[in-house]
């Protein structure tokens, strides 16, 4: 029975990567501020949850003893360039030092598709340096580089879908950007596949692996796919690249996270798809699902049963 410590597990892909876990019959360690936040996964057996911060790199040294491997997949899409220096690049070189201090040599790092050292956004240059941190630590190294990550539960298809419900019409910044939208599922198979690293074609140690869905399409069809698999799907008003900018600047002054930062629109001028520089899905045996075939299972719409009905019926899987 392997021991997993799991950085960020409380989160989105966080919740997927630990029932993935304790379905192989594995140990979870969960560390959070606070302990109500794990209420997704401290139902789960063989998950324990333990209150500390990991940012402080003293608790994050204790937490690491007895562990196999950790799962790094703590990150932030909005912030100043000293919040993503922060999570993105000064946790893992913490990691790194507790990870030697400790012993534990391995470690699943979760990153992000198209990220580069001069990439034209905060996001990607500071997840970028995080990578090389972590490269130059001597331990047994794994990154996951997904594509933007759909799935019950999410804030992005999920929140398109709502916004159509409220409005006539969608003006939309980056309406062209291309992405590779990924399943959660995927994802979390792919961290399970690394830790096991067995039975694959290679070593998934020092490798890093594009994780991305088989289909690339823009943000105004996944747009458009959110409102026609959730309540009304509306039209589509591409922005000007400055009024785009204005949009998102005005989406950073309301309350909450924004839906869209001046510096999201700047990773959105590359485009977010699979190099086919580094090694994908089918290297770790997974063949990922299409955005069309899941979004109808939780967005809840026509031709489809809703998420609610699944489980009611014991039917939806994660």
């Amino acid at each position: 029975m392997k021991n997993i410590l799991v950085l960020g597990g409380t989160g989105f892909v966080g919740r997927h990567v630990c029932e993935k876990l304790h379905r192989m019959g594995w140990r979870i360690t969960v560390p959070t501020r606070r302990a109500i936040n794990a209420a997704a996964v401290q139902h789960l057996p063989r998950v324990t949850v333990l209150e500390a911060d990991v940012h402080d790199e003293a608790q994050l040294t204790r937490l690491l003893p007895g562990h196999d491997a950790v799962v790094n997949l703590v990150a932030i899409l909005h912030g100043s360039e000293a919040a993503f220096e922060r999570v993105h690049v000064e946790l893992p070189a913490k990691l790194a030092r507790a990870c030697t201090a400790t012993g534990v040599r391995r470690v699943v790092h979760v990153s992000a598709l198209g990220v580069s050292l001069d990439g034209p956004s905060r996001y990607q240059r500071s997840k970028a340096r995080g990578e090389e941190v972590l490269r130059q630590a001597d331990l047994d190294l794994t990154v996951l580089r997904p594509s933007v990550i759909f799935g019950a539960g999410d804030r992005f298809l999920n929140l398109f879908a709502r916004l159509q419900a409220l409005f006539p019409v969608m003006p939309l910044a980056g309406a062209r950007a291309r992405f590779q939208p990924v399943w959660v599922d995927d994802v979390a198979s792919a961290v399970l596949a690394c830790l096991q690293d067995e039975g694959l074609p290679m070593s998934t140690v020092g490798q890093t692996f594009e994780c991305a869905g088989p289909d690339v399409l823009t943000l105004g069809e996944l747009v458009r796919l959110a409102g026609r698999h959730g309540s009304t799907e509306r039209p589509v008003l591409p922005l000007p690249m400055a009024i785009g900018r204005l949009q998102a600047f005005m989406m950073e002054l309301a309350p909450g996270e924004p839906l869209m930062s001046r510096d999201n629109l700047a990773a959105m001028s590359v485009d977010n798809v699979a190099s086919g520089q580094c090694p994908g899905f089918s290297a770790l045996g997974i063949v990922p699902a299409r955005a069309e075939a899941v979004a109808p299972s939780y967005l809840g719409h026509r031709g489809g049963r809703s998420a609610l009905l699944q489980a009611r019926q014991g039917t939806w899987r994660r």
